[in-house]
């Protein structure tokens, strides 16, 4: 203060004018406090209320007091005259409610701007399960519920709240066992330093560690916990100071001090024993304790004795008392500098040199002082300054002391929002990794999980949920899963769509490949079957099972091999549409031969009888219209069917999870049974009337192999109704080729291969008197 008044009057600031000061010791007494406040009001040695001496110089201001409560007192008082009062470290929030300290303003931030800094640098650092702790009084509790809501309002929880005073030692040891039980990593602590004192000693008895504090200002470069036995408790303490700048030229002054240089100055000669442990010669006080003391000479090195206690370069009070200074200052100069008519009061007047209190509070609120960091200092309409802090982050030196070092600012007055300036790569944890501590009732969610709160718990606390199948969730700590897009489904982790695998039976794989040569290579039985009926057409076996019938039956055959190449690779839209209408057609042609052939055996008998008029019907025309007649029914039945409800491509996404299958939606379920029916009810009047002839005379015997293969033929469509139902997918399609080609199979083994083996391997068999009844065919 001296510093400051001695640089503003030798300025031209203030012209006719000169700043001087009072000092008053309150004693951390209230009573004395209110005295000396009424002393400085009333000009006189003794407080009189309502009185003020005209003869003295003019209090203009007062200046303090550095505790709220007292401030508190002082401002109910001094705010009914409206004197200014600037407090360079009173924080309650209490002294922003102008309607109550009309006339106070302070250097200093609100403990409302600290608290809400102090929740988001929890938040910053993502921290969500943090334990409070504040000092029983009206600093603690109202600091730490305004943290609490800031708290709770940025998605954090409170895992305990607890109060401690210093006088109840069964209470801290109880709210030392809270924290110490508590899965909370970080705990905010707001409270004086003296007050933490009982409360750290009490947290190293129970040997308490792996926590993280958070400091408010009050402790947070406290030095009554810089040595080495509350390293391990507090290294990597994180904490919030006030902003404090270089006073150009106050180390100078300082080391300029001289015990003797002054007159009626006790503070220097105190200063001075204080500092250097000694005492100054006086003959008025001579006892035992200052005789054992060292005498003061006076020529002490000031600058020998700059540590931690003494490091002018960075005092927060003294930066804060040295700007109260300059808005005094600069109140009065904007006040000595108003323009007659222009001025702020009624008709446009300005005040005189003996102006009211209140005018000077009027100038202190609008003022603006640039400050020597090359901030602006200014109040806001509560009296509060603009807010900053100095992050400070404790950290262990080697001999296990720890110091204060700052590693970052908090300013509210950044209009972008980026009120956090940290530098992490400074910051030093008390654990082992050097990492940011985690301080969380439940780790984050990952991605592909959903939050479920837990019941009767804070919301922080909280389970995680696979999603379900076909959800995703792309963030951590998701509330919700989402469907992917029914072209797509999720990947492994489920964290994002990927695109569906479509699937078909293709040529390229192997299923299909196999099946696709199967029924090439089979198509060319019939036709080598063909070949060899014509080569050996004359012989007695190939005459005697109607030649042409026949050979239409082998070529049939074929078709039907071929037909299932048509379900075998993608579903194009006309592949869809004449698949069924040609294997339902060419089937039909084929069970219509073996019909043929089947009634042709019985007609054959029955003409034998004499008498009989059926020798007719043994006519091949016969067969040729029991042929064409079966099928074109089922031809007309095909046409029917794709003229009304045609089958077409469809992607199905429902089958099977993760896959579409692409496929052919057959258009009318009911046309495609009606086809398979009317295929098996074809075969069920061969196998029937082939049953049933079984026994006639054995050049009539080939109904036995029509019955074979007819009983083939029914059993493996039988089979693939079931087959069918149960797979899905290319499996489907597979197990209709499969039924294809077996059916095929069967056909052609039951009906033509004894007779190729006989003509081939056996000619002696192949003779009119073995088909007369010699032999068996």
């Amino acid at each position: 203060m001296r510093f400051a008044l001695h640089k503003i009057n030798s300025l031209d600031l203030l012209p006719h004018l000169t700043l001087g000061f009072q000092v008053y010791d309150s004693c951390t007494g209230l009573h004395q406090e209110l005295d000396g406040t009424l002393k400085m009001l009333t000009g006189q040695r003794e407080g009189i209320p309502n009185f003020s001496c005209k003869n003295l110089s003019p209090t203009v201001s007062i200046i303090g007091h550095s505790t709220s409560t007292f401030s508190i007192i002082n401002a109910h008082m001094l705010g009914l005259y409206g004197y200014p009062q600037i407090s360079y470290l009173s924080t309650s929030s209490i002294l922003s409610d102008k309607t109550l300290f009309p006339s106070f303003f302070r250097t200093v931030p609100s403990d409302a701007f600290q608290s809400k800094g102090l929740a988001q640098l929890v938040l910053y650092f993502g921290w969500t399960w943090v334990g409070l702790v504040a000092v029983d009084d009206d600093y603690g509790r109202q600091g730490i519920q305004f943290i609490k809501q800031e708290l709770l309002r940025g998605g954090a929880c409170v895992a305990f709240t607890e109060y401690i005073s210093p006088n109840n030692l069964e209470h801290i040891s109880h709210v030392t066992k809270i924290i110490k039980g508590s899965t909370a990593k970080a705990v905010i602590s707001f409270a004086k330093d003296t007050d933490q004192v009982v409360f750290m000693e009490e947290m190293l008895r129970q040997n308490v560690t792996g926590k993280i504090f958070v400091a408010s200002e009050a402790w947070s470069i406290s030095n009554l916990f810089t040595m080495a036995k509350y390293s391990k408790l507090l290294s990597g303490t994180i904490g919030f100071s006030f902003h404090s700048s270089t006073i150009p030229g106050f180390r100078e002054f300082f080391n300029s001090i001289q015990p003797f240089s002054t007159r009626q100055d006790p503070w220097t000669k105190i200063f001075w024993e204080k500092v250097f442990e000694c005492k100054f010669f006086d003959q008025t006080i001579l006892t035992d304790s200052w005789n054992k003391s060292r005498l003061c000479t006076g020529n002490e090195s000031i600058e020998s004795i700059q540590n931690i206690f003494y490091d002018i370069s960075n005092i927060n009070a003294a930066y804060n008392i040295y700007n109260a200074i300059h808005v005094i200052a600069q109140s009065l100069h904007d006040m000595q500098t108003c323009q007659e008519n222009k001025g702020p009061f009624r008709n446009g007047n300005c005040s005189d040199i003996s102006f009211k209190p209140w005018q000077l509070s009027h100038y202190i609120q609008n003022v603006k002082v640039k400050l020597s960091n090359g901030r602006e200092l200014f109040f806001d309409q509560n009296g509060d300054p603009p807010a900053m802090y100095d992050i400070i982050n404790w950290q262990m030196n080697t001999d296990g002391t720890t110091r204060h070092v700052k590693v970052g600012s908090y300013d509210t007055t950044q209009a972008n929002g980026n009120s956090f300036l940290i530098n992490t790569s400074a910051l030093i944890w008390g654990t082992d990794q050097q990492q940011v501590p985690v301080s969380v009732c439940t780790p984050s969610c990952l991605v592909g999980f959903r939050k479920v709160l837990r019941r009767d718990l804070p919301v922080c606390c909280f389970e995680c949920i696979l999603c379900p199948l076909g959800q995703i969730s792309n963030k951590t700590d998701s509330l919700d899963c989402f469907k992917c897009p029914w072209d797509k489904w999720p990947s492994a982790e489920k964290d994002r769509c990927l695109p569906k695998s479509r699937e078909f039976l293709s040529f390229e794989e192997r299923m299909g490949m196999t099946l696709a040569s199967t029924s090439a290579f089979s198509s060319l039985l019939p036709i080598s079957i063909v070949g060899i009926f014509i080569c050996y057409k004359n012989t007695p076996i190939v005459r005697a099972n109607n030649f042409t019938l026949s050979c239409i039956l082998l070529m049939s055959m074929s078709l039907c091999f071929l037909s299932s190449l048509a379900f075998i690779g993608y579903p194009q839209p006309e592949k869809c549409l004449l698949r069924q209408v040609a294997f339902g057609t060419v089937f039909t042609l084929c069970v219509s031969c073996i019909l043929a052939k089947t009634f042709m055996v019985v007609f054959a008998f029955m003409a034998t009888k004499p008498g009989s008029s059926l020798m007719k019907w043994v006519r091949p025309r016969v067969s040729y219209m029991i042929i064409a007649l079966s099928t074109s029914l089922q031809l007309v039945l095909c046409i029917t069917w794709i003229s009304f409800a045609p089958p077409f491509p469809t992607d199905n996404t429902q089958a099977q999870p993760g896959i579409i299958i692409v496929e052919c939606n057959e258009g009318s379920p009911t046309a495609f049974w009606c086809m398979l029916g009317y295929l098996s009810f074809l075969a069920t009047i061969s196998f029937t009337v082939a049953f049933m002839a079984r026994r006639l005379p054995d050049s009539f015997n080939e109904a036995k192999f029509i019955t074979f293969s007819m009983m083939a033929f029914l059993s493996v469509w039988v089979s693939y109704i079931p087959a069918s139902l149960s797979s899905t997918g290319k499996y489907t399609v597979a197990m209709e080729v499969f039924a294809i080609l077996s059916s095929s199979w069967a056909l052609l083994i039951c009906m033509f291969i004894r007779k190729c083996f006989i003509i081939l391997f056996r000619p002696d068999m192949n003779s009119k008197e073995h088909l007369m009844g010699k032999c068996k065919i």
